[in-house]
């Protein structure tokens, strides 16, 4: 079982992220990934490259579920001020 810090540690490392958030029960997570490699990326290809960050967690049944919001750093200042 995973726990959140976890999570969060292993997208830190693989995505420069300007904020990153995760909470979770230690089987379903969720992220508010905000970042500049998201710029010009559709929703898809932003999630697709977080997946990628986590794909072997996933294929080894350690992490199950991630639900994620992804932003841009213009996004993430335009919805917060």
């Amino acid at each position: 079982m995973m726990h959140p810090e976890q999570v969060h540690t292993i997208i830190a490392a693989g995505l420069p992220c300007e904020h990153l958030q995760v909470i979770g029960d230690g089987h379903h997570f969720e992220a508010l990934i905000v970042s500049a490699d998201f710029v010009g990326k559709s929703r898809v290809q932003r999630q697709q490259r977080v997946n990628e960050i986590l794909r072997g967690h996933f294929n080894s049944g350690e992490l199950h579920a991630l639900s994620m919001k992804t932003q841009t750093p213009e996004e993430w200042s335009a919805a917060h001020g």
